[in-house]
């Protein structure tokens, strides 16, 4: 399998058109402009992907401060994004910067989860006379809803983590440890062209299944025991996740009911995967099966999240939450079953809500065999 069976053209992102929802969530709390400082939400705002800067958002512009290593970098990423944009570069505190820039401004928005407390005091002298306001999530509650151009990269991503997968899984029956399954997985995920894995991948069998987010270790993967990989890879930022619970052999018949009970639990949630819908339905759903079949103590995690930029954003599926299904949110659906010192096991699928329900990004199949 090669990669340019998964290299393809992508559909163009409105990445530009980002910043008015933005202002419009910046406004309903309370700013008249914002400091971005998480640099995923810089990304998605202006297109820039270095590992140094901060946007200034407000009513009339865009401004993206860096310093000299992504001069040509940052001209060139937010010229190809689209985005109408003032690039500053500074290798010093951008006091002067921001100050002439907030000069008329009174309310400003600080990034709560991402402003620590030195940070604070700083803004504070810098925008003397401005008030400054704690926000949480305004960028990231406009990112749960994806554009065409978003959700193919995500689509993109699946696919080349399904043809790793199935690239590796007859390799499990060869008794590799834990840490070789996990290499060929990561280094066919690059060959197949992904950027990077989406996050560390999991291999974790027989009683390590049991420990949800297990690192591979040097166990070798034995006869008859479920094997729990959770995998993804990433494509121009945006990334998959992916979760399938295999044997090689026949399992315990115990270890055999609670993969069944996973399956079954993870496929009732996706069918709740309905536009208008509370996200709480699709957890419960997953929940409902599992604790019929006695484990309800035993699945120990949220049933899902979204996925984007970050492997885990908003919104978060789980019991708590009321808020309804949007069409183009990107959630994963992902109930397990871990029962310590035995087995464990996971099924997960990213899908996307749509006018009709789930499209599922994620297709590899959910057999218990290694074949």
């Amino acid at each position: 399998m090669s990669g340019s069976e998964f290299t393809r053209p992508l559909v163009p992102m409105d990445v530009a058109g980002r910043a008015e929802r933005v202002r419009a969530a910046a406004a309903e709390a309370g700013c008249d402009a914002l400091v971005v400082v998480n640099l995923v939400n810089v990304r998605y705002l202006t297109g820039f992907t270095g590992s140094a800067g901060l946007a200034w958002l407000a009513s009339d512009e865009i401004v993206l401060i860096t310093d000299r290593r992504y001069a040509g970098q940052s001209e060139a990423e937010t010229s190809q994004a689209g985005v109408d944009v003032r690039i500053e570069i500074t290798n010093l505190a951008p006091k002067e910067i921001l100050a002439a820039a907030a000069s008329e401004v009174g309310r400003i928005g600080l990034e709560a989860a991402s402003v620590n407390w030195a940070d604070q005091r700083k803004y504070a002298e810098w925008f003397e006379g401005a008030e400054l306001v704690p926000t949480t999530g305004v960028v990231e509650q406009c990112r749960q809803v994806k554009d065409e151009g978003e959700i193919d990269r995500m689509a993109a991503a699946a696919a080349i983590a399904d043809g790793a997968l199935a690239e590796v899984r007859p390799m499990l029956a060869e008794g590799p440890t834990e840490k070789e399954a996990a290499l060929a997985l990561d280094t066919a995920i690059r060959r197949l062209g992904a950027d990077s894995s989406a996050f560390a991948t999991i291999v974790a069998s027989g009683p390590n299944a049991a420990l949800p987010h297990k690192r591979p270790s040097d166990r070798p993967i034995g006869p008859g025991e479920l094997v729990i990989v959770d995998m993804g890879a990433v494509v121009d930022g945006y990334r998959s996740d992916m979760t399938r619970t295999m044997a090689v052999g026949e399992p315990d018949p115990k270890a055999r009911k609670v993969f069944e009970t996973v399956r079954d639990a993870q496929r009732l949630g996706v069918e709740q995967v309905v536009p208008g819908s509370p996200i709480s339905e699709v957890d419960k759903a997953c929940r409902d099966c599992i604790d019929a079949a006695g484990w309800a103590d035993a699945f120990v995690h949220g049933t899902g999240h979204g996925v984007g930029l970050d492997i885990h954003e908003m919104p978060w599926v789980r019991s708590t939450a009321g808020e309804p299904l949007q069409v183009g949110q990107v959630i994963t659906v992902e109930p397990g079953v871990y029962l310590p010192g035995f087995c464990g096991a996971r099924v997960e699928d990213t899908v996307v809500v749509t006018e009709d329900g789930a499209r599922r990004l994620t297709h590899s199949p959910k057999a218990l065999a290694v074949t």
